[in-house]
């Protein structure tokens, strides 16, 4: 049978970990925050809160790596630790909505910047979105390296953009600069230890998405060694690039300026360079956004393979080709599915239903090392002072959940009824073709 090949080294798994963070919410989002905190020093704070998050989450999903250094990530963890079904239904979830409808939604937003950049009429975006996916899917079918490479090239371009907006931003932004804002800003001053938990939603999930590099940890060289350290480089790479961006905008937008904008990158670049900043800095949306497409497509299908390879899926997802070393039929599929929600334009909204899904797996997974520090393990990376750490990890976990939830109890509804949908789904597999041995694989 078929293998997966060793072809990532440090700087590829590095380069994943930034990309699967960064996508379009630093270049758009931070104004959310800003409406959320009475003043810049308080939003700083609350980025550096979320950073600090974010790098728990490392820690514990660096030792669940280096101890499981299985393809599939957090459903290898899972299954581990609490048995098939929620591993089960974290890849129910991957599949029929979160990375999929995640990727139908990059799609739509790497063609909308495309469209500004380029100019081509508005009526291409949804046909230039399914194009992104279908050449992203053939280009992860074709081998791991290529898409290693292509991911890359685009994290080191978004960073480069970064980085670029980071300087105009605090070496020539001023906030009498800024001429472009009028408004009067839709600030919710909340009594403060409720308006500092609510702009942390959207950090939280700005910060998301180091996990995923745990799914290709079978293609990562020495991942016992190479994953934990390329999971702290790259959220540490991060926040770091996120605190400097926000003071960037602060310093060039003010925080009444921040808050009102509705493209603070877009905003802080033609405040201090003019019309050629604002387009310059779109390049570098449409290349983050393409860059972060690349990276859903390239790991998620190593869960379903997984799942597969178990006995809980079609036997074709299981396949390895033996000549480009990849899951050929879990990526076909998986880029199809997303381009059939993109043209039914339903990932928008089965996006919102299950948001509060995936910090619950989230959760749950830094929940497994607890289960899993009581087994055997090689000597090797240790989570410092893991079970504080795996407190204050799951307790910003149901924070965002509880927060997902109460903000709309009817999406909330709804997306446990699609998560609960895997169950029947599961039995089936399950009296259909029995369940390889945990570790079998």
């Amino acid at each position: 049978m078929s293998a997966y090949r060793r072809e990532l080294g440090l700087f590829s798994a590095t380069m994943s970990v930034v990309g699967g963070i960064i996508g379009s919410g630093i270049f758009i989002n931070s104004s959310i925050v800003a409406q959320r905190l009475p003043s810049g020093g308080w939003v700083l704070a609350a980025w550096g809160v979320g950073g600090v998050v974010a790098l728990l989450g490392a820690f514990i999903f660096a030792e669940l790596g280096q101890r499981m250094p299985k393809v599939g990530g957090g459903y290898a963890y899972l299954r581990a630790a609490f048995g098939p079904l929620p591993g089960f239904l974290y890849g129910w979830a991957l599949l029929l909505i979160m990375a999929t409808g995640a990727a139908a939604a990059v799609a739509m937003t790497f063609a909308t910047y495309l469209q500004a950049l380029t100019g081509f009429a508005p009526s291409f975006i949804p046909a230039i979105a399914a194009g992104a996916l279908l050449l992203l899917s053939a280009l992860n079918m074709a081998g791991v390296r290529p898409a290693a490479w292509t991911l890359n090239v685009l994290t080191v371009l978004k960073l480069a953009a970064l980085i670029a907006l980071i300087g105009a931003g605090l070496l020539l932004g001023s906030p009498a600069a800024s001429t472009t804002i009028d408004a009067t800003p839709n600030t919710q001053h909340a009594p403060l230890y409720l308006a500092f938990a609510s702009a942390l939603v959207p950090i939280l999930f700005s910060y998301g998405g180091w996990q995923q590099t745990n799914f290709v940890a079978e293609e990562i060289r020495e991942p016992e060694t190479t994953l934990p350290r390329a999971l702290l480089l790259g959220v540490l790479i991060v926040v770091a690039v996120y605190c400097l961006a926000n003071a960037a905008y602060l310093r060039t937008l003010g925080h009444t300026g921040l808050a009102l904008s509705t493209a603070p990158a877009g905003d802080t670049m033609a405040a201090v360079l003019g019309p050629w900043g604002r387009t310059f800095i779109t390049a570098g949306i449409t290349i983050s956004t393409f860059g972060f497409l690349d990276l859903v497509i390239l790991v998620s299908p190593r869960v379903y393979q997984a799942m597969a390879a178990d006995g809980l899926f079609f036997k074709s997802f299981a396949r390895i080709s033996p000549t480009t070393g990849t899951p050929m039929t879990a990526i076909a599929f998986q880029g199809l599915w997303a381009v059939a929600l993109l043209f039914t334009k339903s990932y928008g909204q089965l996006l919102d239903y299950v948001t509060f899904a995936d910090w619950i797996f989230f959760g749950a997974t830094a929940l497994t090392l607890l289960v899993l520090r009581r087994r055997p393990a090689a000597p090797g990376y240790r989570a410092p002072a893991a079970p504080l750490a795996i407190a204050l990890f799951v307790a910003a976990a149901g924070y965002v959940v509880i927060g997902s939830i109460a903000a709309d109890p009817g999406n909330a509804i709804r997306g446990a009824g699609l998560l609960a949908l895997g169950v029947p789904v599961y039995l089936f597999w399950r009296w259909r073709g029995g369940l390889a041995p945990a570790g079998g694989r």
